[in-house]
């Protein structure tokens, strides 16, 4: 097989985003997320060797929003193991991530952990180990320790324009404490969730970050363990299936790979033992999803091959 030329393929598709008319939307709900320019775009390819290949705005910070709630399943499912499943369900959703519709059907207990209502869930089962200032700083080391860089930090300008305009998360939390879902007073439960996602990265951070994903659940195929082997899988059959709301199928049938969006625009996809990938523009399609980045990906899967339905 010919070896692939990833520095090209790469710096091509960032080349054909940046000349791209159509660039969606960006997440006007949110205040802070209004102001970001559309017009940004960044792909990196965290690769086995420790070689990160990336090309475009590779370098500019950007709100990772719900692509967090990957890894707080990670530190919750550490700290926990399986009692998380009591509180969260594993399927996909159908809806958008904010509805509450389903929670009222199924007393609360919501449908997924990437969707709103599971993210604060989790938030909660990790809130029964830590006060929320240790939470957040916990969840704060583990990213800066998976991505290899204690520049990562919390947007607190993100974070406060979410608490003030947040008001379907509320509902959603206090309705999951309605139903004993929720154990943690819901503002303070919140107020780590808020700031989570408001979490900053760059595309070569979270490509970085997200190494643990593609490599079975170390930093690099021989490298130190972040979490067993049993749990990446378990959080990559998550991404794939309900890692984009209710646009999940459409990313699995036209990517092939496990992923995780947030309405800041990125993109957090998983190329098993090839790439851990970052992508991001901030605007997005009609079901919340980065527009460029989702396209992107769909052509680096197609130029590199790259697919969990691919025989190997």
């Amino acid at each position: 097989m010919t070896e692939l030329d990833l520095p090209m393929i790469v710096t091509e598709i960032a080349a054909d985003m940046a000349a791209e008319s159509e660039r969606g939307q960006v997440a006007d709900y949110i205040p802070e997320l209004a102001r970001v320019n559309p017009g940004q775009f960044g792909l990196a390819l965290a690769l086995p060797d420790g070689r990160v290949i990336a090309a475009g705005d590779t370098e500019v910070p950007f709100s990772i929003q719900s692509v967090s709630k990957v890894f707080t399943l990670a530190l919750a499912l550490g700290r926990h193991g399986e009692r998380v499943w009591e509180r969260v369900g594993r399927e996909p959703s159908g809806d958008p991530f904010n509805s509450i519709v389903q929670l009222e059907y199924e007393k609360g207990r919501p449908r997924n952990p990437f969707i709103n209502a599971g993210a604060i869930a989790v938030t909660d089962a990790l809130l029964s180990s830590y006060a929320p200032r240790e939470a957040l700083g916990e969840i704060l080391r583990f990213l800066q320790y998976l991505a290899g860089d204690d520049d990562i930090t919390i947007d607190p300008a993100v974070a406060r324009s979410e608490q003030e305009t947040g008001f379907r998360n509320v509902a959603l939390a206090n309705f999951m404490r309605a139903y004993g879902v929720l154990s943690g007073e819901p503002a303070k439960v919140l107020g780590v969730y808020f700031h989570h996602c408001a979490i900053a990265m760059s595309v070569r951070q979270l490509a970085r970050a997200g190494r643990f994903l593609a490599f079975d659940g170390r930093l690099a195929p021989h490298g130190p363990r972040a979490v067993s082997s049993r749990m990446a899988r378990q959080i990559n059959a998550l991404m794939l299936t309900c890692g984009h709301y209710d646009g999940s199928g459409e990313f699995a049938f036209r990517v092939g790979l496990p992923g995780k969006s947030g309405v800041g625009g990125g993109i957090l996809a998983v190329a098993p033992g090839q790439a851990s990938i970052g992508c991001w523009s901030p605007g997005l399609n009609n079901v919340g999803n980065s527009l460029l980045a989702s396209r992107a990906l769909e052509r680096l899967a197609e130029r590199t091959g790259w697919s969990v339905f691919t025989a190997r």
